[in-house]
């Protein structure tokens, strides 16, 4: 327990100022993500409380911030609004079938922290990576445009005339603070200072613009009331706990976890290639489960580990749990103590904060590189990024991995070679370059000339590897090919895995397969003393 403690403060005054200045910028961007989910403000603020607060204590990575994001919530949208649709209007019935869906999202991503499968990230290619950010930030960027939409005549239609060009100069006066403000200084947090600025000039010019009350009022809610998380005990009553209820949330828990994890075990490898250290995938699998549930439960819309925020508490020298601590505990104060100054901060202001989490996001460096990748991840790339846009991250990211597994495959299949050679004796001999797998199963059949070969055949496998039942099933037939026409044929220098499952599919293998090793590098490699002799007389 001393030890734990002594980590946890060695690093306390950077963490617990980083923290702050985390908490600080968590603010705008927890309501902004609500608005993208088309819900209450409050409860973006209280999935970035509790989930923070609980992966700081619990996850696999100390350092990293998590809370409610734009990628889940732009899923999040189509639930909310079908959950709407069920009920009567005004029951608000899409919000707790949001909070049912986080909670069924946060005991999938534990069972696969249960199983283990947080290492599968490192399966993802860079180009779907990047793929992914691009098109997270072009989703957000779109959900954004729906913010220069005014409330008249009880429906939402485009600004136009004096109402827009302030919109505008507000956003763009945003932004401008964002860049021009870490030039100056980088003590300062720069998104809290552009919206304070923004902020105070339209409460003291008295300007006609939305803001984050007006927005809410105009959608049918009462205003930001803060408070502490409160137990949705509304969840039992209103949502139904039956089949129908399960086929409608499913699908949608399915994809915000795969997203969250996603994200989450991207956004780890990430600070740990920044602190060089090692995080713990199936650990942060867990503890993002059971934030999701809790947050679930007390009334927050779910989230993951959040990119931005992170690198801002890596560079503000962040490397603890405690600026996760700090920054969650702070953020609570700020709900309890401060929601009517929220109610006040402009919605350009936060539309601003987003362009810029827009721009940070989007992998400029993609442009840079796309004459200089190979095609195949150059189409990976542009594809990942459109389905993001079409349909959702989960989706975009799987598909980008199965066409570069199947470009890796393709690339494979096409290395199968063949030597062939003459013996004195008679023997013809083969010798196998490159794996042999499903796709290369075709041309591995192509090289061999069973009907004119001579009586005693030899298959040197030095150079290949035998992956999998194709592979395993090209080979028996081959010998059985060889045998009907009744020839002997034997397998040589196979690896031991490689014998151990041909044993395992056909007892038939012990006939062909050739134990004793006659190839001289086995011979090296068996006998060190051998191998110095032959280097040195290399040398010579």
């Amino acid at each position: 327990m001393t030890d734990f403690i002594r980590k946890q403060t060695a690093n306390a005054k950077n963490d617990i100022l980083s923290g702050l200045t985390v908490a600080l910028a968590l603010v705008p961007e927890a309501v902004a993500f609500a608005f993208v989910a088309g819900v209450d403000p409050l409860v973006g603020l209280y999935a970035a409380f509790m989930i923070g607060f609980i992966t700081a204590v619990f996850g696999g990575r100390p350092g990293m911030i998590s809370g409610a994001t734009g990628a889940l919530a732009v899923v999040m949208v189509a639930l909310v609004a079908e959950g709407n649709a069920m009920g009567s209007e005004g029951e608000n019935l899409g919000l707790y079938y949001l909070f049912a869906t986080v909670i069924l999202m946060g005991i999938i991503q534990m069972l696969a922290g249960f199983l283990k499968l947080g290492k599968f990230i490192r399966l993802i290619p860079h180009p779907v990576m990047m793929g992914f950010v691009n098109g997270l930030a072009i989703v957000i960027f779109l959900s954004q445009l729906k913010m220069f939409m005014t409330f008249e005549n009880g429906a939402f239609v485009w600004m136009q005339g004096p109402k827009l060009f302030i919109m505008i100069g507000l956003v763009l006066l945003t932004m401008g603070i964002m860049l021009g403000l870490p030039k100056l200084t980088k003590k300062l947090p720069e998104a809290l200072i552009a919206i304070l600025v923004v902020s105070a000039i339209v409460i003291f010019g008295k300007l006609d613009v939305a803001t984050v009350g007006s927005f809410i009022r105009d959608g049918g809610g009462e205003g930001l009331k803060g408070g502490l998380p409160q137990f949705q005990f509304d969840i039992f009553s209103k949502v139904p706990f039956n089949l129908q209820t399960i086929k409608f949330i499913f699908p949608y828990a399915i994809i915000l976890a795969a997203i969250g994890l996603i994200e989450s075990l991207m956004t780890l490898n990430l600070v740990d290639e920044l602190t060089e250290t090692r995080g713990d995938t199936n650990r942060e699998c867990l503890a993002q489960g059971g934030a999701n549930i809790v947050t679930g439960f007390f009334g927050g819309m779910g989230g993951c580990a959040m990119i931005g925020q992170s690198l801002i508490n890596i560079k503000g020298g962040g490397r603890g749990r405690l600026s996760g601590i700090v920054a969650a505990l702070a953020l609570l104060i700020f709900i309890l103590f401060a929601s009517g100054l929220i109610e006040q901060v402009p919605i350009a202001a936060l539309v601003g904060v987003m362009f810029m989490v827009v721009i940070g996001t989007f992998a400029w460096s993609s442009f840079r590189i796309l004459n200089k990748i190979p095609v195949s991840d150059v189409i990976v790339l542009v594809a990942v990024s459109a389905l993001t846009v079409m349909f959702d991250l989960a989706i975009a990211v799987i598909s980008g991995v199965i066409m570069s597994a199947l470009v890796f495959s393709w690339e494979n299949a096409k290395r199968i070679r063949a030597r062939k050679r003459m013996r004195e004796d008679g023997t013809k001999v083969y010798e196998i370059w490159g794996p042999l797998f499903f796709g290369s199963i075709i041309a591995f059949n192509e090289k061999f000339d069973v009907k004119n070969d001579p009586e005693k055949v030899e298959i040197d496998f030095v150079e290949s590897r035998i992956s999998d039942h194709s592979a395993i099933e090209a080979i028996f037939n081959l010998v059985n090919k060889y045998e009907d026409e009744g020839k002997s044929i034997k397998l040589k220098h196979l690896s031991e895995d490689c014998k151990i499952l041909l044993y395992k599919s056909n007892p038939k293998f012990t006939e062909v397969i050739v134990e004793d090793i006659d190839d001289p590098r086995y011979h090296l490699a068996e006998n060190p003393e051998a191998f110095t002799k032959g280097l040195s007389e290399y040398k010579l």
